[in-house]
């Protein structure tokens, strides 16, 4: 007698199972996420390869493989140099800032080095992307369009026309016959996701994966779909602002340090090659409150502005107010200002913010922080040709930074005249590009710039 088909709630946030539909995952927390699908009993007709038999490492040839020039630089950078052959790239990012935008201009300078390409889009017709590609100027003959949902005809085409670069946009609408549950749910995704890597890694053909984001800002779906591709990138930016930021959270090829800036036209993403330049170009002169920090982001500096204000609270608890910095950060940067210089911030809001959207997680920011509070609540404008550097500990003092000569280099570049770095990377420098003044106390650095 043939079994019924099992009803399954599956959470589609971590990929929980109940029996039952739950207002709450007990696994994630999340609510109201629990979907019923229905599981296959039939058995699958996936045959199994020869098994494969273990293997001394030292006895494992080493395959080493040119990586793939994409014609953008900034992507190649978050990449760790190209794109590797047989890699499965996830690009989650908000509605509208990008992505297909980005990955048929990388598809286009791909064909033109003789490769076959394939764009597959689930969401859009094909005269959708051809109006596109015809905005962009990204037309070529070895660029083919396929507008398909179920993953057996994408295989299949991909057979017929031998490709070696595939896009597909988005895996939240693609489905497999072999499960019954709807295009976007967990098993769907899930599935999918593990075809291609298998398809990629068989036949060393790279896959750039498209994926939605919630509202949060993480890729939708659950979190195992990170960890099953190879490189896992974040497309960013400011609603009203022209410029993007590509950031990589998961990279086997590369580091997860590097970040690729653009800026959105008329005909697409333009690279943006000098960020500093584009960070600092509605820099307010001779303004309280604002301060230029040289940042590293993976091997890249970046000169970023600071700002902050400060205002009398008639609130009984002062509000804290950060963009770009950690919040906790911040309250204890505060607190040494009070505890070892003798701010009275006590009753004062502070808002502070990283213009141009960039987030700061390194601690050598941390001196530029708190003289941009200082500047803010004493009204004295810092220097406008200065830049500081270092990081604030407990007691007050300012510790050593890394690679802080590379930093002054970028701000010498720049047209900055001053620096005020750590006393031991004074000593350390083998040459200073640029006028410092070495500290080892925050307030010696009030006395300098106040």
């Amino acid at each position: 007698m043939a079994k019924e088909a099992k009803v399954q709630f599956i959470c589609q946030e971590c990929g929980y199972c109940s029996p039952k539909w739950l207002g709450k995952c007990p696994d994630c927390g999340g609510w109201n996420t629990f979907v019923e699908e229905i599981s296959s009993l039939k058995p699958s007709s996936t045959s199994l390869d020869t098994p494969s038999t273990p293997i001394p490492i030292t006895q494992i040839d080493s395959l080493k493989l040119p990586r793939l020039k994409t014609g953008l630089l900034e992507l190649d950078r978050v990449l760790g140099g190209g794109l590797v052959p047989g890699s499965v790239v996830l690009i989650g990012g908000a509605p509208g800032i990008g992505k297909s935008t980005l990955t048929l201009q990388a598809l286009f300078n791909l064909t033109k080095q003789g490769l076959n390409t394939l764009y597959v889009s689930g969401e859009e017709s094909a005269t959708q992307i051809k109006l596109r590609a015809e905005r962009l100027h990204v037309e070529h003959p070895r660029l083919y369009l396929l507008t398909e949902t179920a993953l057996e005809h994408i295989l299949s085409s991909i057979e017929k026309i031998d490709v070696q670069i595939v896009v597909i946009d988005s895996i939240q609408t693609m489905f497999t016959t072999a499960l019954t549950s709807a295009p976007g749910s967990v098993s769907q995704v899930r599935e999918v996701t593990g075809k291609l890597v298998r398809l990629a890694k068989n036949r060393n053909i790279s896959i750039f994966i498209v994926g939605h984001v919630t509202k949060e800002g993480a890729i939708a779906g659950p979190r195992m779909l990170e960890h099953m591709v190879d490189t896992v990138l974040y497309f960013e930016g400011e609603k009203g602002h022209p410029h993007r930021i590509l950031c990589a959270v998961k990279n086997r090829f590369g580091s997860t340090n590097e970040i690729g800036v653009f800026e959105m036209q008329e005909y697409g993403l333009v690279e943006v090659n000098n960020p500093s330049e584009l960070f600092l170009a509605e820099r307010p002169v001779n303004t309280s409150g604002s301060v230029i920090v040289p940042i590293l982001e993976g091997s890249r500096p970046i000169l970023i502005e600071l700002q902050a204000l400060t205002s009398p609270s008639f609130l009984a608890m002062p509000r804290r107010t950060s963009i770009g910095v950690d919040p906790y950060r911040l309250n204890l940067l505060v607190a040494i200002l009070e505890k070892k210089v003798g701010l009275n911030l006590g009753q004062q809001d502070i808002f502070f913010n990283v213009a141009g959207g960039v987030k700061i997680e390194e601690p050598a920011a941390d001196l530029g922080i708190v003289t941009a509070i200082a500047s803010s609540f004493l009204n004295k404008p810092i220097p406008p040709q200065w830049v500081l550097l270092g990081e604030v500990g407990l007691t007050g003092e300012v510790r050593a930074i890394t690679q802080a000569e590379i930093r002054l280099i970028e701000a010498e570049k720049m047209g900055f005249k001053q620096c005020i770095i750590p006393q031991s990377n004074l000593k350390h420098l083998k040459k200073t590009p640029l006028p410092t003044i070495g500290i080892h106390k925050i307030e010696k650095a009030f006395e300098v710039l106040f």
